[in-house]
């Protein structure tokens, strides 16, 4: 579920910044659009099929007084990263913070990993993060942030996510050496690994016995929300992590320790 929106207030900490999050129309990349709005960013809502549910998140924030639109770009295509970030600049005249959150999921046992599998995988995870970042680098303002997702998986090792987490690896390897070439810029670079989080994608594909161990798995024993990992996103984007740069922040409820 999104998160609710309040009004806008005095005093926001992201006010004259504008910020771009890849796969925004729903999950964590809608919560995390919702609340950088609400700390008074105007957001650029990316999304790549899903237009009537971008239309509803950008309907979402500006109904309760924030600023946002919406753009089509498909981050597996470089013609659409080139473009998604020339129409951010036309439109918002800056660009202040990026998240890296489009995602694609596969989750098999690698013998059975087809050659389509891993291209779709990679493409977006890997190829098109790195594009993304390649392109941003061109557009962003100098002491902007730059915050990448992630997954546990990378340290967790769960049976079946091979492909998957193998293009995660390839994100955060490229986030540690980019944090080092920006520095000079005061840009900082940083990495969010969600754990087990109400999302359509992963409560899709388990039953209740998948439902009931994953939670086992958690110390706090829930599983996250969506505005839980945007809170921690809304943090890295704003100037109270000026000091913080080529982290990885597990935003587990506490299964993985980095």
């Amino acid at each position: 579920m999104p998160i609710a929106i309040e009004e806008i207030v005095l005093n926001q900490k992201l006010t004259g910044k504008v910020a771009l999050v890849t796969g925004a129309s729903r999950g964590i990349g809608r919560a995390t659009a919702e609340r950088l709005a609400r700390d008074g960013a105007m957001v650029v809502v990316n999304y790549a099929t899903s237009a009537d549910e971008a239309a509803a998140v950008v309907h979402e924030i500006n109904h309760h007084g924030g600023k946002a639109l919406a753009i089509q770009a498909d981050i597996a295509k470089l013609a659409d990263i080139k473009r998604l970030f020339r129409e951010s600049i036309e439109r918002c005249g800056q660009l202040d913070i990026f998240v890296a959150n489009a995602g694609y999921s596969c989750f098999k046992p690698l013998a059975e990993i087809t050659e389509e599998d891993f291209d779709s995988t990679f493409a977006v995870n890997a190829k098109g993060t790195f594009f993304c970042l390649q392109e941003v680098l061109h557009h962003l303002s100098d002491g902007g942030r730059i915050i990448c997702l992630s997954t546990i998986g990378t340290v967790l090792n769960v049976p079946g996510g091979t492909c998957y987490f193998g293009s995660k690896a390839a994100v955060e390897q490229f986030c540690r050496t980019l944090a080092k070439e920006v520095a000079p810029r005061g840009i900082t670079v940083n990495l969010v690994s969600p754990g087990f989080t109400e999302t359509r994608m992963l409560m899709a594909t388990m039953d209740a016995e998948a439902h009931q161990q994953l939670i086992g798995m958690t110390p706090l024993q829930r599983f996250g929300q969506p505005a839980d990992i945007a809170d921690v996103i809304r943090f890295l984007a704003s100037d109270e992590a000026r000091w913080v740069t080529r982290q990885n922040l597990a935003v587990d409820g506490g299964i993985i320790s980095r």
